[in-house]
């Protein structure tokens, strides 16, 4: 065989295992959703979506409490945790040698991986103790989960903006911080929207800071100084329940509300973010 048909067969393996890889990658996520699907989509209907949540093994009831919930804690730590992780990113992107920036990169790699279990206690012990039990304390504790996320990726999308963009807004006499908001954001946006999305998914997702932070209840909103109920706590009290056979079905069907969500989230950033042409 010749050098060519050496290559051709080469390629051919590495795509093939390209291939493989991405089927294999895929197998649990693909087994998770169905299995949420089959067992969640038979307890969803309009008064599981719309009803408070009832005692652990009392028939009727619902979630909407939770989802109210989850709405407004994610809603208030995305509030708090954007802004600050999109700023900070822009700043470690910009001004990347300075010795300030290369503590804020190692401290925000650090808190990315830190355990949600920790994040929980420390929101328990500073913020529950100063304010006590309530959706403020929560929303605090998943916006510090957030903002080590935003941080890093919007970094990562803003130094993928080529620095001739820069220097071309700069000769024109555009200023530095009006090149940085008109140009480098406007290129690097649908990067930052995907970290800010999976910020977000992690966070409406987290049960540990929710347990040590808002408590949880099976009523609705009652204020922002208040306990409340999230789709998480309810998913983990309605899956811990001994009546199986009542409290199960509505977990899976909490789940799959939480994942839609979630899908229903990364669609609508996906729409406002897409690119424009002609």
């Amino acid at each position: 065989m010749n050098g060519y048909t050496i290559r051709k067969i080469k390629d051919r393996i590495m795509v093939s295992l390209a291939y493989l890889a991405l089927v294999i990658a895929l197998i649990p996520l693909v087994s998770i959703l169905m299995e949420t699907v089959l067992r969640g989509a038979p307890a969803i209907n309009l008064s599981f979506l719309t009803e408070r949540i009832p005692p652990l093994g009392q028939a009727g009831g619902g979630i909407g409490p939770a989802i109210q919930g989850t709405l407004i804690v994610v809603g208030i730590a995305s509030m708090i945790g954007v802004p600050i992780g999109v700023f900070s990113g822009i700043y470690l992107a910009e001004f990347r040698e300075t010795k300030l920036a290369s503590v804020a990169r190692f401290l925000a790699d650090v808190s990315t991986n830190m355990p949600s279990i920790v994040i929980g206690i420390f929101g328990w012990a500073l913020i529950v103790t100063a304010i006590g039990w309530s959706v403020i304390a929560g929303a605090i504790a998943l916006a510090i989960m957030v903002i080590p996320i935003i941080t890093r990726t919007t970094e990562e999308a803003v130094k993928l903006v080529p620095v001739t963009m820069r220097e071309a807004a700069l000769a024109l006499g555009v200023p530095r911080w009006k090149t940085t908001i008109t140009i480098v954001l406007s290129s690097a946006k649908k990067g930052i929207a995907t970290g800010i999305l999976l910020s977000i998914a992690r966070i409406s997702g987290e049960t540990a800071p929710l347990l040590l932070t808002i408590l949880g209840s099976r009523f609705w909103f009652g204020g922002f100084t208040e306990p409340t109920a999230a789709l998480p706590l309810t998913i983990f009290n309605f899956s811990q329940s001994p009546y199986s056979a009542i409290d199960w079905p509505r977990a899976w069907g909490a789940s799959m509300v939480l994942i839609l969500m979630i899908l229903g989230i990364n669609v609508v950033v996906r729409y406002f973010t897409r690119e424009k042409y002609g």
